[in-house]
């Protein structure tokens, strides 16, 4: 599964906030306020995650409705897995290393510690 671009991202992000199916109008007003796009430019967007395989497309007389075909956490997981095996060369203490300088807060690596001792990673 390819990366998706910035701007499908979001698009697929605010799909993936909704209870499906979404409308594009729910779409608009999730992103409008971060993520202002013309009408025109995110029928584009939903057309392409379509033709990519991410979204159906469910026509509604007029109205069109949309649909996740690709669950956010396995989008994730596989874009981990690939960020880890290209940009890491699948060496953990390069991953770690550049986790840790993200900028994650103590909380933060607290966190996954906590979910290392307690086996859910």
């Amino acid at each position: 599964m390819k990366r998706l671009p910035d701007s499908e991202l979001e698009v697929m992000q605010a799909i993936w906030s909704c209870e499906p199916p979404v409308s594009r109008a729910e779409i608009d007003h999730i992103l409008k306020d971060h993520y202002p796009i013309a009408p025109t430019t995110l029928l584009t967007l939903l057309t392409r995650l379509a033709e990519k395989g991410f979204i159906k497309i469910e026509k509604v007389g007029r109205n069109a409705r949309y649909i996740p075909l690709i669950k956010q956490d396995v989008y994730l997981a596989k874009q981990s897995k690939r960020f880890f095996d290209q940009l890491c060369k699948s060496n953990l203490s390069v991953f770690a290393n550049a986790l840790c300088q993200s900028g994650l807060t103590k909380e933060d690596i607290a966190t996954l510690r906590e979910l290392l001792d307690e086996d859910h990673l």
